[in-house]
Formats: C-alpha cells, sequence, structure tokens
C-alpha cells in the first residue's frame, strides 16, 4: 500500500512540535517515574528550590524563617511554601513551557549546585495523580508585586490571570491538587504524611502537615540529620548513629561506620550487616540529595566488593537522572564511590588493629566479601590474609595459625579434590588448604607475600602419591592377579590400579583424579569417534596423552585385604567396582552416568553373591 504524498511546505519554513499533553503523562507515568507517588517529592523539591532562592534573595533571613506547608483533607492535597514565589512572566516562561526549568535561568545556571531539580518536568508527575494543577504564586523580589494565579489541565490548556496582592498575603507559592477518584491511594491524608515523611525527613528546612481536623500541624522533619546533631561523648554519637541505622534498615548493626565527604557535601552512615549475604549480592542504598530522599535502591553509590554494609547519606554535589530516583554515573559519582571505598577500608584497618574481637565478628559474617577484596587490594590482603578462614587438612582455621605447623602449604584447585585427598594428606602430615571456593587458591598463592618463610604450591597427585608408602615385593606378587582383573574391570573409566599402604587404615580405597584430567580424557574419547571428520581433526591438534585416573587400594585396610585375595574372577571384578565406585562417592564430585549404573551393578551383584553363599 503506498501513503500519498504529503503536502510540501515551503522551503525554510519553520514549525513546532505538538504535544499530546496525555501521552506525555503515560509516558512519565510508566516510564520515567517508578509510582504515582513521586508527584509529592515532586512539589517538596520545587519548594525547596524556591526557599533555596529566597535565601539568595534575603541572605541575613534566619535559616527556619522560611518554611513548607502541606495540607491533605481527602479532597485536596496542597503545598504552600515561603519561596521565592513567581512573576507573570516567570510563569508564562517556566511553567506554560515543558521542558523548561527555573533552574535553567541564566541569573543562576552558575549556581544550580544549590538546586535539587535540573529538568523542568517535575510538575507534570502531578498529573499522575489529578487532573489539574492549581498555582497560586507571588513573587519576593517586588514588594507591591502582584499574585498571579496559573490553571494547567490535562488536556494541555492552561490559563493565567493576575490578582491583587490580596489574594495571597506574602510571596511564595502554593500548588493545589483536587486529586481523581482512582489516586485515592497516593492522596489519602494519612499517606500523604506517610510520602513527606518518607521523602523529606531530611530536609534542612521546617516542613510541617495539617490533616484537616483542626489540630496544630505536625512536624514531617522535627529533628536534624543524626550526623548533623551534637553529642555529649562519641560514645552517645555512636549509640545513636546505630540506633538510627536500625531504624531505617529494621537490623540491629554489626558496627556503624560515620562516612564524611567535604568535597562533595556528603555525610551519613555505612551499617555492617551482622549477617553474611550471598556473594555478588549487593544491597540498594539510600541516598539523598541536599535532604530529598532520592533513592532506596542506589546501588551505585558502593563498588561491588561492599555488599556488607548499607548505607544511608545525603550528598549536595551528586547528580541525579531525570526521574530523580537514581544518580547519574559520571566523574562525580565514580570520585565518591572511590572515597567511600577508602572509608571501608580504613574502618577494617582500624578494626583489625584495635578491636580484635569485632574483626573475628565481621570476619565470621563476612569474610567472602573480604576475601573479594583482598585479591584486588594489596593493603587488605597485607592486614587480613593471615586472619581469614580457610577449610584446611586441620579443619578450618586462619592462614595464620595453619602457616605455624606447615612451612610448605599445598593448595588443591577445586573442592572435589580437597575432599579425595583430605584425609589421607592429613595422615601423611601434608599441609592442604582447599582452593576451590572463590578467590581461595589464588588468596593461598598469596601468602608467602605476608608470610615469606612459608611456600605454597598446586597438590598434583604425584605429590599426594609419593607419600604413600609401597607393599613389599611378595604382597604385590600375591594381588598381581586381582589387580589385573580390576584394571580391566575400570578400563572403561581411564582407571589404573595400585595398591599401597597408607594411613587411615579405616579408607580402603582413594581414587586420584583430577577435573582437567577428567576433561581431557573426555576431548581424546571425542576425538576418537570423530576420526577423519573436521572436528576430530581440532580435536586431534589439541589432544595430549590423556591422564588416566589412579584407584589406590589401601593393604592396611582388611576389607581390601580381603579382596585381593579373592580367586573367583568375576567376584573379584564385581568387588574392584564395588572399591571404585565407594572412593568416587566418598570424592563428593558429580557422578557420569556409567559411574552410577557401575554402584548399583556391583551393590546388586555383591548381595547376589552374599544371598547365594548364604543358602
Amino acid at each position: 500500500m503506498t501513503l500519498p504524498d504529503a503536502p510540501l511546505s515551503p522551503a525554510g519554513t519553520d514549525r513546532t512540535f505538538q504535544v499530546d499533553l496525555r501521552g506525555l503523562v503515560d509516558l512519565l507515568s510508566h516510564h520515567l517515574y517508578s509510582s504515582p507517588r513521586v508527584y509529592l517529592r515532586e512539589l517538596l523539591q520545587n519548594a525547596v528550590d524556591a526557599l533555596t532562592a529566597r535565601h539568595r534573595l534575603e541572605p541575613t533571613a534566619p535559616a527556619d524563617a522560611f518554611g513548607i506547608r502541606l495540607y491533605a483533607d481527602g479532597s485536596v492535597v496542597r503545598v504552600e511554601d515561603d519561596g521565592v514565589g513567581l512573576t507573570e512572566a516567570d510563569v508564562h516562561t517556566f511553567l506554560a513551557t515543558i521542558g523548561r526549568s527555573s533552574k535553567r535561568a541564566e541569573k543562576i545556571a552558575e549556581q544550580r549546585g544549590d538546586f535539587i531539580g535540573q529538568f523542568g518536568i517535575g510538575l507534570l508527575s502531578c498529573f499522575l495523580v489529578a487532573d489539574e494543577i492549581h498555582v497560586l504564586s507571588r513573587s519576593a523580589a517586588t514588594p507591591d508585586a502582584p499574585a498571579v494565579e496559573w490553571r494547567g489541565r490535562g488536556d494541555g490548556s492552561y490559563t493565567v490571570r493576575t490578582l491583587p496582592a490580596s489574594a495571597r498575603s506574602r510571596p511564595g507559592t502554593t500548588v493545589t491538587l483536587t486529586p481523581r477518584a482512582d489516586a485515592g491511594e497516593w492522596t489519602r491524608p494519612a499517606q500523604v504524611h506517610t510520602l513527606a515523611r518518607h521523602f523529606g525527613s531530611l530536609l534542612r528546612h521546617p516542613v510541617t502537615f495539617d490533616d484537616g481536623t483542626g489540630g496544630p500541624g505536625a512536624p514531617v522533619n522535627p529533628q536534624s540529620a543524626p550526623w548533623a546533631r551534637t553529642y555529649p561523648t562519641p560514645g552517645a554519637r555512636s549509640r545513636a548513629l546505630a540506633a538510627y541505622g536500625e531504624e531505617v534498615f529494621e537490623f540491629t548493626p554489626l558496627d556503624t561506620i560515620e562516612l564524611d565527604l567535604p568535597a562533595v557535601g556528603l555525610k551519613g552512615i555505612a551499617c555492617v550487616l551482622p549477617e553474611a549475604v550471598p556473594a555478588g549480592r549487593r544491597h540498594g542504598h539510600r541516598v539523598h540529595v541536599k535532604g530529598m530522599l532520592l533513592s532506596e535502591q542506589a546501588e551505585e553509590i558502593l563498588p561491588e566488593w561492599a555488599f556488607f554494609v548499607r548505607c544511608v547519606v545525603d550528598a549536595e554535589s551528586l547528580r541525579p537522572t531525570a526521574s530523580r530516583e537514581s544518580l547519574y554515573e559520571d566523574d562525580t559519582l565514580a570520585a565518591v564511590r572511590d572515597a567511600l571505598a577508602d572509608r571501608l577500608r580504613a574502618w577494617i584497618a582500624r578494626a583489625a588493629a584495635s578491636d580484635p574481637d569485632l574483626l573475628a565478628r565481621f570476619l565470621q559474617a563476612h569474610h567472602l566479601a573480604v576475601k573479594s577484596l583482598a585479591v584486588h587490594d594489596d593493603e587488605i590482603l597485607r592486614m587480613l590474609l593471615p586472619w581469614l578462614p580457610f577449610e584446611t587438612t586441620d579443619g578450618h582455621c586462619t592462614l595464620d595459625e595453619f602457616a605455624r605447623t606447615h612451612r610448605t602449604v599445598l593448595v588443591t584447585s577445586s573442592v572435589e579434590e580437597f575432599r579425595q585427598v583430605a584425609a589421607i594428606a592429613s595422615a601423611a602430615g601434608l599441609g592442604v588448604v582447599n582452593g576451590g571456593y572463590t578467590y581461595d587458591r589464588a588468596l593461598v598463592h598469596r601468602l608467602p607475600e605476608i608470610r615469606p618463610a612459608v611456600s605454597v604450591a598446586d597438590l598434583d597427585p604425584a605429590t599426594l602419591t609419593a607419600h604413600l608408602d609401597p607393599v613389599d615385593r611378595e604382597t604385590e606378587l600375591a594381588a598381581a592377579a586381582y589387580l589385573a582383573r580390576a584394571r580391566d574391570a575400570l578400563a572403561v573409566f581411564d582407571c589404573d590400579v595400585a595398591l599401597r599402604t597408607f594411613q587411615p587404615a579405616s579408607a580402603p580405597a582413594l581414587l586420584v583424579d583430577s577435573r582437567e584430567a577428567r576433561h581431557e580424557r573426555t576431548r581424546s574419547q571425542l576425538a576418537r569417534e570423530q576420526e577423519g571428520g573436521l572436528w576430530g581433526d581440532i580435536l586431534g591438534a589439541l589432544r595430549q596423552e590423556a591422564p588416566r585416573a589412579q584407584l589406590i587400594l589401601n593393604q592396611l585396610n582388611p576389607l581390601v585385604r580381603t579382596a585381593v585375595a579373592i580367586d573367583e574372577p568375576e567376584l573379584a571384578r564385581t568387588s574392584a567396582e564395588a572399591l571404585y565406585g565407594q572412593a568416587a562417592l566418598l570424592s563428593r564430585r558429580p557422578l557420569r552416568p556409567a559411574e552410577s549404573s557401575l554402584i548399583n551393578r556391583s551393590f546388586l551383584d555383591l548381595l547376589a553373591h552374599a544371598l547365594r553363599k548364604d543358602s
């Protein structure tokens, strides 16, 4: 289908965009703002910015001379401020032009940092809960300035009229909303009061709320931020900050870290979580900008490794995004993130130097977070690596404790490898650390940087088997027939069988088989299956001599001594399969389907043999 050509306009004709205000409001509600509740935040923000401009105009006025008053009785929501107010020209310029903000006026553009808003679309958020916005304002710039009334409607129309100065007795602005029936959830008096406290509890200007019942207005922010108050003692300050953190986050902090970055006007606290959190899980932080709550889920304020704290901060110089619900990623935010990371490192250093009990409780809960930090932070590595807990052949202990008894520390590359060898290595006097957990192997290898007298090496099968004692030649010859049948039975798993003596005697067999060896055998098998094809050529080029697994039978174990004396071929084969299966289970690695089948078959065959013998 071909559309008819549109009529041509004369060359160079300028046209203006046609804006569907209802469509724009729908866009805001579904894609910019997270909830209609932000309408009250935007009204509070405009009031705060107006008060900031009023103080610029009257710098000698007391800080609490001007304030903000909220009113909600179920039929209207009203926000009144004693700010700088608007002239009729201001109304036409700033309220009737979408996208323009008084904060962008040239006369204050260079001072924009004193204002919260920067986008000039906040007033439109009121259309999320009302079809009409009524603004009554009087400018403080001129003593006899008339009052100006502006009414904006959701269909995009508006009216402006000038009223006598008596229509508003003093400078400032009043914004009145008549809520829609479907907006009751956000405009009921109790909800308005809750939202006002939620967004404005740290505002520096006095804010009161009136629910229309005739009582005095209730203060929304009766106290300044806890870090801005004075206290009789440092202990009282610490307790007050901890109590505030518990109130905000609903947990009792393990400790509270005071944050202060004068360069960007940031103050606040970081509350150390009393319990561990999943690795990589990032908590949102509560961020205020110039007292106004910006976000409760601001992950970007701290680096990823700092998931052991939750912060509440108030900043002067951080830049909000267009929705004013998160922070704009710029150089300032990056610098703040780095500086806050330094504060957390300094707290860890102080705990390590002066409060070992606190450090122990912190590491017990958050050793994984500290390990992730120590991998990339040499200072934290030097301070805390000796104190971090690891799984070892001596049990769970710190590397400092472990290094006192093992000058050579061996580290496994996987959890399953550690579990295969732990008991035997411990009995042989080898010091082995489980390096299979996140960060552990890399950290253990850096131990010599802190303890030069200690050496660290990866554990390999040859190291372990070298500590297993060979059997005498007579015993080896007597068991030769059984070992040959066992090798034949386990050839399908590329597994060799050997007879040794080792402690503990209760362990019948040890399966030495690394993950890398299994991968190499799988690749070699694929190459054989794909022989001659392109895929086979590629795998063949990569193929090495596939390392074999090794089932080491323990001659000290009574069951093994009985097994190697078996003359019946089928029973010998079944017993070898059973010993392999038991060793594979003890390694706790995932079983291949063939191994699961072997374990089931060998168990049933041994049971059948036992029943036949009894009968």
